[in-house]
C-alpha cells in the first residue's frame, strides 16, 4: 500500500512540478536580435593663419632713407592638424606684385614702392629682410619665408606656431619717391607638404 501511495503521490506530483517548470521558463529571460550603429568619427585637415595685433601698419617715410619704421608689429599665429605623412609648414609673407607692392593714391602719382624696398624682421632677431623672393603662391618675386615648422611622425601632427613681425621701408630703393601716401596689401599664407 505505501507503494500506491508513493505512486499515487508522485502521479499527483507530476502535474505541479510540469506546472512549476513551465512557470519559471516562461520568466527565463529571452534575447532579441542585435542592432548595429555604426559610428564615424573624422577630424578634418587643417591650416590655418590668424593675425592678432599689428593688421594696421603705418609709416612715416623719409626719402632716401634705407630704414623708415613701421609703427607697430604683427602677431601670426599658424595653426594645424595634419593628416600622417606631412613634412612640413612653411609660413610666408607676399605681395601679389613686386613692382607695385604699394601705390600712391594721387592721380597721376605713377611711382610705386616696390616690394623689395619693404623689409621685415621676424621675431625680434636678426636683420630686416626685403619681401623679394617667389613665394609659392604667387610668380612674383615678392616674399619672404617668415618660417618653416617640421612635421616629425605624430608628435606635433597638431600644433601652432606664433611669429612676431616687425617692418621697415627702404627708400633708397625709389630716391625720388613723390610726397604722398601709399597703399599695399601684405598677405600672409601657410603651405604644408607634400
Amino acid at each position: 500500500m505505501a507503494n500506491r501511495i508513493n505512486g499515487l503521490g508522485l502521479i499527483l506530483a507530476l502535474p505541479l512540478v510540469l506546472a512549476l517548470s513551465a512557470s519559471y521558463a516562461a520568466a527565463a529571460p529571452a534575447n532579441s536580435n542585435v542592432g548595429i550603429i555604426n559610428l564615424n568619427a573624422s577630424v578634418p585637415e587643417s591650416l590655418t593663419v590668424t593675425l592678432g595685433a599689428g593688421t594696421n601698419v603705418n609709416f612715416t617715410l623719409v626719402p632716401n632713407t634705407a630704414a623708415n619704421n613701421g609703427s607697430t608689429t604683427s602677431s601670426v599665429t599658424t595653426s594645424w592638424a595634419l593628416k600622417p605623412g606631412r613634412n612640413k609648414i612653411a609660413v610666408w609673407a607676399y605681395f601679389t606684385s613686386a613692382t607695385a607692392a604699394l601705390t600712391p593714391l594721387t592721380a597721376g602719382n605713377t611711382v610705386t614702392i616696390p616690394s623689395a624696398a619693404v623689409k621685415i624682421q621676424v621675431d625680434g632677431a636678426g636683420g630686416f629682410n626685403p619681401c623679394s623672393s617667389v613665394s609659392p603662391f604667387n610668380a612674383a618675386a615678392s616674399g619672404l619665408l617668415v618660417g618653416t615648422t617640421n612635421i616629425v611622425g605624430n608628435s606635433n601632427i597638431n600644433g601652432s606656431r606664433t611669429d612676431t613681425l616687425a617692418y621697415q621701408i627702404d627708400t633708397t630703393v625709389t630716391p625720388q619717391l613723390p610726397a604722398d601716401t601709399y597703399i599695399g596689401v601684405l598677405n600672409i599664407q601657410a603651405q604644408v607638404t607634400p
